[in-house]
């Protein structure tokens, strides 16, 4: 049986051609498309500064190793750490009026493409305040942390004494007494 050409059936195939000439164009070669997904921001060696020993038992803080493997930077926007602690939030220790104040991020903390930003006693830190209950050295707290890529990158830290203050928060010097 032949076939005859017309119009519409020439329409219909070069639709058809259309068609499959985009599926394969969109096929592995779109990185950024709806279809792919960016790396996702870690936390690494998360760790909650215990509140056994500390003066005050109302607050501690998170710290760890954002590292994001992505090609674009993405901010760190805020966190919530309910129900241990009432209130979160990122803060930083800032020179203030010739003074080293703790207090909270005035603008989202950037972590670096194909970068890390470390959340450290004495730079930035996601403070736990008006906590609902002590956490002895070993105990776990869940976290989340909210990212501007839309990540809700979820954070279980354990309960560390903060063992590193004796030796970098005290004068290494040699006493004036120490011979040498």
């Amino acid at each position: 049986m032949t076939r005859m050409f017309t119009p519409r059936r020439a329409a219909l195939a070069a639709a058809a051609v259309l068609m499959a000439g985009s599926a394969l164009s969109g096929c592995g070669s779109d990185t950024a498309g709806a279809g792919s997904s960016s790396p996702e921001v870690i936390l690494e060696n998360a760790w909650i500064r215990t509140t056994d020993g500390a003066q005050d038992t109302s607050m501690t803080a998170l710290f760890g190793s954002l590292v994001n493997p992505g090609s674009e930077a993405v901010t760190l926007q805020s966190a919530d750490c309910s129900p241990t602690a009432a209130m979160t939030q990122v803060h930083e220790m800032a020179t203030v009026d010739g003074k080293m104040v703790m207090r909270e991020v005035p603008a989202p903390v950037e972590i670096p493409a194909e970068g890390h930003l470390h959340l450290t006693p004495g730079s930035y830190h996601v403070m736990l305040m008006k906590l609902t209950k002590e956490l002895p050295v070993g105990s776990e707290t869940s976290c989340t942390l909210e990212l501007s890529n839309g990540q809700e990158l979820a954070v279980n830290a354990q309960a560390k004494k903060f063992v590193e203050e004796e030796v970098h928060y005290h004068s290494t010097e040699p006493s004036a007494s120490s011979s040498s």
